[in-house]
């Protein structure tokens, strides 16, 4: 499995140390325009800085129009732990700091928290190693793959069918985990589909028949193409999995606001609010057990959309929360700010996007706006100050961290979120808004937040706050507590076919008498998952995951078949005959390397195929198994694979013969391989049976150096020292 957090660790070597200083300059002298923008753009508009000018300001405001509960349990940064629970108290711990107080200030109406603590310790982000697995497996596993576990599984010739991998309105599925998958949603309103990736809910295996509420989370100005930056940056995977709701997470969507784009630029021509209110619903609620309870959670750019997505969509989200949002985005110098911003992360136009700020769609998509019709969600608000804070390292000027950049957004995000939740207070709407005295504009703050909102989200949604109590016990505690890394449990022992199965954060234990109990996890458990589990062709598993001798690669073998993943092929399985002759070949150490696919029919004729590093084994019920590999696989392709008049191999590959030469036999004829004649077909008939009179590649003609073709009404083929040719029923060799 990738690594949760891959930031660039590239270095570039000989680069000049005047190059670098420019470039440095140029990107400090970028974050001091946005900082300057920040601090000056927002005054012109009418909305003051004050309370900016300490790093520790000793009060702290927040208005909300009536009183909204506090969520109980409400942490600092430095509490944050892996499960939010409630405490008894309703006091905030986040006033509590023995440092410089923040004290909570209310006016009549507003009884919002407004403080958090500003010396929390840094809270530790959930990291993955570069194994299917989280942490290193500690369970007694096979040390070798060079022969099938024992007992050996009983795998019939053909193997059983898998179950179909299709969802409709999706044009490919990835299983990441038990409990994530990426889907490409296909959306008419943008001409391509759109990845999205799920966080399934915490009772997703254990109850398979239930259907969980949603929480969207949306990603800020640099939105990646390849994964959230809520599950790159935070631990969302491992603070989620325990709790019963279906998160949405986009992936993608760079600059795009998350809204429908008047032109395309860049090569994208987004349309992202068509597709998460339109085209994306009807895919979750059909196909990924998700109700039409939704909320949504935004970070920067998120965070504007967030509010904006429920404002302009009535009912369709039950909570919207913004993290350090840009909530007021008319305001004099915001669209400047945004093109700005915009054209930093991605050198993307905002006219592109909404026009010219004279359009009517820049009022249509900002929140301070559209703030009346929030009445009815509810709403979650935060920001920092832009001041140093637990998270940032000091420049040296009071207050000021080396974030420079992050210092100027967080400022603009502050200023317009006090704006929105003072309309929000004259709205009569109410919402919890919590401003931090300190912190930038980063992804540590935005975690705590994420902790924070929890329990309104849960309330939000009609979830419990906290999971139910979950016990460890017999072979699956065992196993478990030999294992720490695989986290708390999530769901108590539940039934699964043939046996008994235990949730975790991070993997699953599953248990039966005649196999004992086993862990599976990561990449490896997200292919079990989409082949059906302990229901489906692979049974249950006989072993534990374990590392391959190369040291390359993760595997479990299961009753039916084996998972094996490397970083470079993902995780496929392996069943049946294809399974019988990889091992007799020697596994992942034989000829073929490991898995690249997963086993499939092939489409004209009855067989199976599946793909390997150097090859593919096919499989018919004529010819069995048998694998086809390096040059002489190419030259299968080129010439059709099965569907030719080669048909399926009949043979591995045999050798080494004369030369160093390597042959297959196929239903209908050979291919011959050496290295000084390449790879050539020959087919069976009286060509064939002529070379073999002669000796075939170790008599006088030697190897084939062409395919049989037309030559003066007949045939004729060519090999190293010679030809044969067919006319009329006649041969002749010369």
């Amino acid at each position: 499995m990738r690594p949760a957090s891959r930031r660039s660790g590239v270095r570039r070597i000989g680069r000049s140390r005047f190059q670098s200083s420019v470039r440095a300059h140029d990107r400090k002298g970028r974050a001091i325009a946005l900082l300057a923008a920040a601090l000056v753009l927002p005054t012109a508009a009418g909305l003051g800085t004050a309370g900016f000018a300490a790093a520790q300001p000793a009060t702290s405001t927040a208005v909300s129009a009536t009183a909204t509960p506090n969520p109980a349990g409400r942490q600092s940064p430095g509490d944050i732990q892996e499960t939010v629970a409630p405490k008894a108290t309703t006091t905030d711990p986040a006033c509590a700091s023995t440092t410089p107080s923040a004290t909570s200030t209310s006016t009549a109406a507003a009884t919002t928290t407004t403080c958090a603590s500003t010396t929390p310790s840094a809270v530790p982000k959930t990291t993955v190693a570069a194994t299917t697995t989280v942490a290193p497996t500690t369970t007694v596993a096979p040390t070798t793959t060079s022969a099938a576990p024992a007992p050996a599984p009983v795998i019939s010739a053909r193997s059983a069918a898998a179950p179909s991998r299709s969802i409709p309105g999706v044009s490919k599925v990835q299983w990441i985990s038990d409990r994530r998958v990426a889907l490409w949603v296909d959306s008419a309103a943008m001409g391509a589909p759109f990845q999205v990736q799920v966080l399934l809910a915490r009772d997703w295996n254990s109850n398979p028949g239930a259907t969980f509420p949603a929480l969207y989370m949306l990603d800020g100005l640099r939105a990646r193409d390849d994964e959230s930056g809520w599950t790159i940056e935070t631990d969302a995977a491992s603070f989620y999995a325990d709790k019963n709701v279906n998160v949405i997470l986009p992936v993608g969507g760079q600059s795009s606001f998350y809204s429908d784009w008047l032109e395309a630029d860049n090569g994208k021509f987004y349309q992202l609010e068509t597709f998460l209110t339109k085209e994306l619903p009807p895919v979750l609620e059909n196909s990924m057990r998700t109700t039409s309870t939704r909320g949504v959670i935004g970070l920067s750019m998120g965070g504007t959309s967030a509010m904006f997505l429920a404002a302009r969509n009535p009912g369709f989200f039950q909570f919207a929360g913004s993290f350090s949002g840009y909530l007021s985005t008319t305001s004099l110098g915001m669209p400047q700010a945004l093109q700005y911003a915009m054209q930093d992360a991605g050198g993307y136009n905002v006219t592109k996007m909404w026009g010219q700020p004279s359009n009517a769609l820049w009022a249509a998509h900002d929140p301070y706006i559209q703030a009346e019709n929030l009445k009815g969600t509810s709403l979650y608000i935060s920001s920092g100050s832009g001041m140093t804070g637990p998270y940032d390292q000091p420049s040296g000027i009071p207050g000021v961290s080396t974030n420079y950049a992050g210092m100027g957004l967080e400022i603009l995000s502050r200023l317009t979120s006090q704006s929105f939740a003072t309309k929000l207070n004259k709205l009569g709407i109410p919402a919890q808004v919590n401003y931090r005295p300190s912190g930038t504009h980063s992804w540590p703050y935005w975690q705590f937040e994420m902790h924070q909102a929890w329990p309104q989200v849960a309330n939000a949604l009609g979830v419990a706050v906290s999971a139910p109590a979950c016990g460890l016990g017999g072979d699956i505690g065992a196993m478990a507590n030999a294992n720490p890394w695989l986290g708390g449990c999530v769901t108590g022992e539940y039934a699964v076919a043939g046996g008994l199965a235990q949730d975790f954060r991070n993997g699953r234990i599953f248990w039966s008498g005649g196999t004992g109990a086993q862990v599976v996890t990561g990449m490896i458990g997200g292919e079990y998952q989409a082949m059906g589990g302990p229901s489906g062709p692979l049974g249950l598993p006989t072993t534990s995951e374990f590392g391959t001798p190369d040291g390359r690669g993760r595997g479990n073998h299961f009753q039916s078949g084996s998972i094996y993943w490397t970083p470079q092929t993902g995780a496929h399985s392996v069943r049946g005959a294809i399974r019988d002759l990889w091992s007799s070949q020697g596994w992942e150490t034989g000829p073929l390397g490991y898995p690249v696919g997963d086993e499939i029919n092939t489409p004209s004729k009855d067989g199976a195929v599946q793909g390997f590093e150097i090859g593919a084994i096919y499989w018919s019920p004529t010819t069995g198994a048998n694998g086809v590999q390096g040059l002489i696989m190419g030259k299968y392709g080129e010439m059709g694979y099965e569907n030719s008049w080669l048909g399926f191999p009949r043979s591995s590959e045999r050798g080494p013969i004369r030369d160093n030469g390597r042959f297959n036999e196929f239903e209908g004829g050979n291919i011959y391989w050496s290295p000084a004649s390449g790879a050539w077909s020959i087919k069976h008939g009286a060509i064939f049976e002529e070379w073999g009179r002669q000796g075939y590649e170790g008599g006088r003609l030697g190897y084939p150096i062409s395919d049989e073709y037309a030559f003066e009404g007949g045939v004729r083929q060519n090999f190293q020292f010679g030809t044969i040719t067919v006319k009329g029923g006649n041969i002749q060799v010369a």
